[in-house]
């Protein structure tokens, strides 16, 4: 049955709506792009006017052809008429786009709730009250806009559910909202509801479902949790502020986004569009307001107005306590009296995730990437060796391996002659976008490698040493996973609508093909070993229509292929599958979705989709274990014109309900419980 098709708002970069710009990001995209460097991409150079007209041109046949969802689907249903590839793990009937307000699985596939927002995380926690809502309630309860989850394994059959409350919207928070005059509760109510939870689940007996349960380990992180700064840069005056002049504390954690899992047990989360929370940048002296800049500090008040109520918030009163945001925090969850750390040694910026790789002396290699357009990826590599064991003792030792090591940031060269990347994706002619790179390093320890800079600025003002040293730009570098079976690194690039657009900015090259990249890609990266100063790289993906001419599927007929925008979170399963959540997916005019792809054999490239979330949603966060995907349901219902006293959405409770961020579970029923994904 053809799914029913809605008027969609007007969007911003990628697809995404005013609204959700506006809470997520500090409206970015809105804004100009804070890198002015005039970082040079070798292999290409700068395309000429006509070719941005060129692209520009390309790019609205392509919005053309993505206005109709039937024609969108039409590449999936040929792909199920030829009755496609056998993949373990992925053979399941993909799910059609569409723009429903409901989690829609494929045919045989059943799902549940597993916690959503207002749920007792803690003992006390009251039943969530949507119109009685109080900041002592939301401390016990689970935060707003999950992103980041990870399962971790508990002895039986129990696992900790750890998740990131990445962003607050208070305009479907709370009816009657008024955003220039919020009040102390509702401030209170939000920092509140940002930070993580971690809260025990259980299994629901012959079903794939997960039942929250109250559990010793359960536990809020909130913006009122005490953290110790860690590693090169604490205790830095860069980082002192009157509350804490020893600059090794700060309170709370906030826009986590994407995260990882270590080695070693522990929950690493990236603290994403910090930015956005702190007001008067535009006011202060030099060098506090050019570095706020580089940075995208708001200039005026805030959009929360949290300002008002502490004044951390508040640069002309404590101009350093931004520079306390913007780090990858580590979390033990099974020690719930523990205090979680800011590790300073992965550089400040707006990371989306931190992912571990260990090399074969044991030393430990960590990749996040800079969520922004034409910001950098950028990789750790510890000094010291991961210690075997998950004891509290080699967790509490393995803790400080992101202390003490290098930072690097990447540059990219292209293999193909600058005349042959024009801005339209059209493929060179060697027929793939590949070329080789290196990992360029920033600081070690207390030496810094960028000229005018020492350590301490490099850690934390880590965009303005990447422009020193001449990085690439990327098109919004966000999650980054390396296969369990090949060691390959997964880059999703989200997408870039700046690039090539405007006179002056930087134009496509072929790391990032498109002028006015709306659909985003993801990179494929080879090294030798973790340890690896230079790399092999090539476009995996170049997402979008696949009825377009600019779109690639790691050389797969895209007549058989789902339609996909903007990716972000991946994930891999126990076969090395590739899996992928996107946010932004309306730049299609369908709703986001969760896929999934090959990356080695015949079927490389087949992308399928496995899922569908609510309209106005962002899938996030995806867990594919054996026998259940978890997905996170991001801002459902989020879409412009829409608020607290008009929703336009009501999943997942139904009725005249709120949306509701939440978790969920989805399994293939059998005959004595779930069986295995994709089987």
């Amino acid at each position: 049955m053809t799914p029913p098709r809605i008027r969609l708002p007007l969007l911003h970069d990628g697809g995404r709506a005013q609204v959700t710009c506006e809470y997520k990001c500090g409206n970015a995209c809105a804004h100009e792009p804070p890198n002015p460097s005039g970082n040079d991409y070798m292999g290409d150079i700068v395309t000429d006017v006509i070719s941005r007209r060129r692209a520009l041109q390309a790019g609205a046949a392509v919005a053309f052809t993505a206005t109709g969802i039937g024609s969108l689907s039409g590449s999936a249903a040929a792909d199920e008429q030829r009755g496609g590839g056998h993949t373990p793990g992925l053979n399941f009937d993909r799910v059609q786009p569409n723009t429903l307000d409901a989690v829609v699985v494929p045919k045989g596939y059943e799902q549940a709730i597993v916690i959503r927002w207002g749920d007792p995380v803690l003992p006390g926690a009251p039943k969530f009250d949507f119109d009685k809502q109080t900041a002592a309630a939301q401390a016990k309860q689970f935060g707003f806009n999950n992103d980041f989850a990870a399962l971790m394994p508990l002895p039986g059959d129990n696992q900790l559910l750890v998740t990131n409350h990445e962003y607050t919207s208070e305009n479907f928070m709370f009816k009657g909202y008024s955003s220039a005059n919020p009040t102390r509760e509702q401030a209170e109510i939000g920092w509140a509801a940002h930070g993580l939870s971690v809260v025990e689940v259980e299994p629901v007996r012959r079903s794939g479902a997960l039942r929250p349960v109250i559990g010793r380990y359960n536990r809020r992180i909130t913006m009122t949790t005490p953290f110790r700064i860690t590693g090169p840069a604490a205790g830095s005056d860069l980082l002192k502020t009157s509350a804490d002049p020893t600059g090794t504390v700060a309170l709370g954690t906030l826009n986590n986004c994407a995260g990882g899992v270590t080695p070693w047990g522990t929950i690493l989360s990236g603290e994403e569009n910090f930015n956005q929370y702190w007001a008067n940048a535009g006011q202060t002296p030099e060098p506090v307001k050019s570095r706020a800049v580089r940075y995208g500090v708001t200039t005026g008040a805030t959009a929360r107005k949290w300002e008002r109520f502490d004044k951390r918030f508040d640069m002309l009163q404590e101009p350093n306590e931004v520079n306390r945001f913007g780090y990858v925090i580590e979390l033990d969850p099974n020690d719930p009296d523990s205090t979680p750390v800011k590790h300073t040694a992965l550089g400040r910026f707006k990371h989306e995730c931190a992912n571990i790789r260990v090399a074969r002396d044991g030393r430990v290699v960590a990749y996040s990437g800079d969520d922004e357009r034409f910001e950098y990826l950028y990789k750790f590599v510890s000094k010291n060796k991961m210690r075997p064991g998950n004891s509290k003792a080699a967790r509490r030792y393995n803790m400080t391996l992101l202390d003490e090591g290098t930072l690097y940031v990447a540059r990219f060269t292209g293999d193909s002659p600058a005349s042959e990347i024009d801005g339209t994706g059209k493929l060179p002619s060697d027929k793939r976008f590949d070329g080789s790179g290196e990992w360029i390093p920033l600081a070690s320890g207390n030496r810094s490698f960028v000229p005018g800079m020492t350590a301490e600025e490099v850690y934390v003002f880590t965009r303005l040493a990447g422009d020193k040293v001449g990085a690439t730009k990327m098109d919004r570098p966000e999650d980054v996973q390396a296969s369990p079976k090949t060691g390959k690194v997964y880059v999703a690039l989200s997408n870039n609508v700046e690039r090539g657009v405007t006179p002056g900015k930087e134009s496509a090259t072929e790391i990032n093909p498109r002028n006015n990249n709306k659909h985003g890609h993801v990179l494929e990266l080879t090294e030798h070993d973790p340890l690896s100063l230079r790399f092999d790289w090539w476009l995996f993906m170049v997402c979008g229509d696949p009825n377009s001419p600019d779109t690639y599927f790691a050389g797969f007929p895209k007549d058989q292929v789902s339609p996909i925008t903007s990716p972000d979170n991946v994930a891999f399963d126990q076969y090395g599958n590739l899996w992928i959540a996107t946010d932004s997916a309306n730049a299609l005019g369908i709703n986001d979705g969760l896929y999934g792809v090959p990356v080695d054999g015949p079927q490389r490239g087949n992308l399928k989709l496995f899922l569908t979330v609510p309209r106005g949603g962002e899938t996030c966060g995806p867990i594919v274990q054996e026998r259940v995907v978890t997905v996170c349901v991001q801002h459902p219902g989020e879409v412009d014109g829409a608020n607290a006293d008009n929703p336009v959405s009501h999943w997942p409770d139904g009725g005249a309900s709120q949306p509701r961020p939440a978790v969920v579970a989805v399994w293939k029923p059998g005959r004595h419980g779930p069986d295995r994904i994709g089987s």
